[in-house]
């Protein structure tokens, strides 16, 4: 005999003008979403303004799970702002369940989402995030200027354990002593120079840096090729996600490294495993300005 379906309880009024329920469908909750990507770093898209969500790492790990859930790099959700002088609250959540400062590419997809959805028609934003407020401005072609703010490069501030701020640092790793930059873009960043992007040992160097002790929250870490002062090759290996096709706070974090050790222009190209990007930065005190694209893929529903 089956189990009976009983109605749920009663839910709590939203504070939010027009949250409705999760649709309700044979005891289960059918949770809608947006699948999307930018340049291949793909994401579950979630409304949390017109439906209500409570996200949690089990429900983050289901969505993200490529052969029993959606599938994406990242899950991200739209809140409605806790503050009176943001347009929304953008929250990202990895793989492994665990929520993030910070993502560039997906704060692009956020974008074109909330503007497509219907949920404004503004085309400069300002969203709240974890580590404070970025501004978004979606531009012709579908272009999408993000402000990703003035990096971070005080290491008890990335966090990064050194005794002084400098523009390199010595990371023994492996019994292998490597030079790299520590950055944060509201996440942390170590980025290290290689000669070839297509050798580099991404795989293997990249888990242990990003578990390294000098990193007490973790860090993603960036494969950085110059080509010339305006264009790179990067590859990089997310926190909790592993390597992707692209990573914009990555490439944020290898256009401050350059500049900083004079080995590139304020203006750069950035050419990752899903496309490129423009990345600018006057430098230090300034923020650093990324433009790419964002594109939907499907609309669909999952129960959860």
């Amino acid at each position: 005999m089956e189990r009976p379906c009983y109605p749920p309880e009663p839910a709590a009024k939203p504070n939010y003008p027009g949250i409705k329920p999760l649709i309700q469908d044979n005891c289960a909750m059918l949770l809608r979403f947006t699948k999307m990507h930018g340049l291949g770093n793909d994401f579950v898209v979630i409304d949390g303004v017109s439906q209500a969500i409570t996200m949690t790492p089990a429900l983050g790990r289901k969505l993200a799970d490529r052969h029993f859930g959606i599938g994406c790099d990242q899950i991200l959700v739209v809140e409605p702002p806790s503050r009176h002088d943001v347009d929304f609250r953008y929250r990202i959540f990895n793989q492994d369940g665990n929520e993030v400062e910070q993502c560039g590419n997906g704060a692009r997809c956020f974008a074109k989402f909330v503007r497509d959805r219907h949920l404004t028609g503004k085309s400069t934003l300002r969203v709240e995030t974890a580590t404070g407020v970025i501004t978004l401005r979606v531009k012709a072609n579908n272009l999408i200027e993000v402000n990703m703010g003035v990096p971070i490069l005080t290491p008890p501030d990335i966090p990064f354990v050194a005794d002084e701020k400098s523009i390199s640092y010595p990371l023994s790793v492996d019994g292998k002593a490597l030079s790299i930059s520590a950055v944060s873009m509201g996440n942390p960043h170590a980025v290290l120079t290689v000669s070839d992007i297509q050798t580099a040992p991404v795989d293997t160097l990249g888990p242990e840096i990003e578990c390294h002790h000098r990193f007490p929250q973790r860090v993603n870490v960036g494969f950085m090729q110059i080509l010339n002062r305006q264009q790179i090759n990067l590859r990089v290996f997310e926190r909790g996600a592993g390597e992707t096709l692209a990573c914009g706070s990555g490439a944020c974090a290898a256009v401050v490294a350059g500049p900083l050790q004079d080995l590139l222009d304020s203006y750069v190209t950035v050419n990752l495993p899903g496309g490129s990007l423009q990345i600018e930065w006057p430098g230090e005190n300034q923020p650093v300005i990324m433009s790419g694209p964002a594109t939907t893929v499907f609309h669909g529903r999952i129960k959860i």
